[in-house]
């Protein structure tokens, strides 16, 4: 590695790990003075908080990182162009590939440890943080725990291979509405599907209401007349705190349990979640180079910087271009879960933009 290699490293290392640190600092001061009232209350340890936000540095990590090398790179760069040193070295020959090569590295090097992180511990760490979110705010006002009240999409495996999606669950009542239950066999071929309007569960028992019961045979086709009923009685064994300890959530699921868990939707017909699943698994591969797309987009705007405006044109820089980068992402998210486009373009669609957007400002630099 050359003198200059290092010497451009090193600043965007140090940098990169400032941030890092005060985001973590930042995180934990707000944190821990928001439920400042709630740890006094319910007395709760040293070792517990110290875990919990141990719990949380993987999320810090993740959600920061793409900022915290976005602020290194324009502090980097528009410090050496301050002190003249870029035009020193284009006179020297080199390119601006070449004086940015080993940023560009730190850039891949991140986003790998971004997506290792974020499938291998984020799932786990979420989980960990909600149990103990639970626990801060178990003291907290009955009118913001009715916030919960009603979950919308809720879907899950049950025994005997049975499928569950269901359009609402109202949590008080133990209601659901807009039921749909598919029975697999061991091949996941549909042996009975079950469409209710709506279920009630009392005295330990399911009923339905305007329900319809259609048994298919090996080749997928109706077997006979389908049933219905005005009011019936269900044999599921699943109960209301079932659905709720088990609807799943992408976020506490690896990229493999992921990928198993739409599959096995994938036989259900339910196309709007199964797009909804697919948007967030491609979005696991993709949102690690947010990291590295920060930096190609900090490389051309820290080279235009005028010489006294490094410090605070950094920062606000990177506020400007972080927000509307992730206002893209979000909007291409949202056109993916609303099937205006294709789970993969949505999920690669900013990240292709940040790109091609950063190599034309890097090709016109003089």
């Amino acid at each position: 590695m050359r003198i200059l290699d290092r010497y451009i490293l090193k600043s965007v290392f140090s940098v990169f790990f400032a941030c890092l640190l005060t985001f973590v600092l930042l995180y934990v001061i707000i944190d821990a003075f928001y439920y400042l009232q709630e740890i006094l209350k319910q007395k709760i340890g040293l070792s517990d908080l110290l875990r919990y936000y141990l719990a949380y540095l993987p999320i810090i990590f993740v959600q920061v990182s793409a900022i915290a090398c976005l602020l290194a790179t324009l502090y980097t760069f528009g410090i050496l162009n301050r002190n003249n040193e870029i035009i020193a070295m284009r006179s020297s020959g080199l390119s601006i590939f070449q004086i940015s090569k080993m940023v560009l590295i730190f850039g891949v090097v991140v986003s790998l440890l971004v997506f290792w992180v974020n499938d291998r511990f984020v799932p786990v760490s979420l989980s960990l943080t909600q149990n103990m979110k639970e626990r801060l705010e178990s003291g907290a006002k009955e009118a913001q725990a009715k916030k919960q009240d009603l979950i919308a999409n809720v879907s899950m495996y049950g025994l005997k291979n049975r499928l569950y999606f269901v359009n609402r669950f109202l949590v008080n009542t133990n209601t659901m509405e807009g039921i749909t239950i598919l029975e697999h066999d061991e091949r996941q071929n549909i042996t009975k599907k079950i469409v209710a309007n709506k279920g009630v569960y009392k005295d330990g028992l399911w009923r339905f209401y305007q329900s319809i019961t259609y048994e298919f045979d090996e080749n997928g086709q109706i077997k006979a007349e389908p049933r219905y009923f005005d009011e019936e009685i269900m044999t599921i064994t699943e109960t209301p705190r079932d659905f709720l300890a088990q609807r799943q959530r992408p976020d506490f699921m690896t990229i493999a349990q992921l990928q198993d868990y739409i599959w096995k939707l994938s036989q259900s017909g339910a196309t709007g979640v199964i797009r909804n699943f697919k948007v967030d698994l491609y979005q696991r591969f993709t949102a690690p180079l947010a990291s590295l797309m920060m930096i190609l987009l900090g490389i051309p705007f820290s080279l235009s910087m005028r010489r006294r405006a490094t410090g605070l044109s950094s920062l606000g820089l990177a506020i400007m271009m972080g927000f509307l980068y992730y206002v893209l992402n979000a909007v291409s998210v949202a056109f993916g879960k609303a099937g205006f486009l294709t789970p993969f373009l949505s999920a690669s669609l900013p990240y292709i933009l940040a790109a091609s957007y950063s190599l034309y400002l890097i090709d016109n630099l003089p």
